[in-house]
């Protein structure tokens, strides 16, 4: 949760990232606060006040992810609405003339995101959804330790740089410094 907290203000994508990890932290606990509580909450060096909140996070998760019908796979609906919300913005900086700079990293990650998507068969709704999948993918390789190749390496580094940018602008709208282009 405090993770989470600070993600979220500071980076939509990391934010998101960091959720899909815990909805897949929560899978592998059984959806059982005990165990969540025994492996993750108990490390966290926080007030008791604290430790209580984070225990009311996971629980309330938990709960939705039940709710939402999403115990073996899939997201909160909240995490594919925020996903949504960067691949709409991405389609209207896109469109706008004075987003060269958006446009020319589009230009580098849309082959990638092509070849991804023709690789796994991805049935992805968008592209900023793709992008996304990807990079969690090659987080989940590399806490395995699995060989990264090279070349996947440089594909992924176009979407995180991609989705960076992405979410700066996304940040900035929110909290009123921009307007939607």
């Amino acid at each position: 949760m405090l993770i989470a907290r600070q993600k979220r203000i500071t980076n939509i994508a990391e934010f998101i990232l960091y959720m899909w990890q815990v909805e897949d932290i929560i899978r592998a606990s059984g959806f059982d606060i005990e165990i969540i509580e025994k492996n993750i909450i108990s490390r966290y060096k926080q007030p008791r006040e604290i430790l209580f909140e984070i225990r009311d996070w996971y629980s309330g998760l938990i709960k939705s992810m039940k709710e939402e019908g999403i115990e073996k796979k899939g997201h909160l609906a909240f995490l594919n609405s925020l996903i949504d919300d960067l691949n709409d913005l991405h389609l209207r900086l896109l469109n706008h003339s004075d987003e060269q700079n958006y446009r020319a990293l589009y230009s580098q990650a849309r082959p990638n995101i092509e070849a991804f998507i023709g690789k796994t068969g991805s049935q992805v709704r968008s592209e900023i959804e793709e992008c996304v999948t990807g990079l969690y993918g090659f987080l989940m390789m590399r806490l395995k330790n699995k060989e990264i190749y090279k070349e996947t390496a440089e594909a992924l580094s176009t979407f995180s740089n991609l989705l960076a940018y992405l979410s700066g602008r996304f940040l900035e709208i929110e909290k009123g410094e921009e307007e939607l282009p």
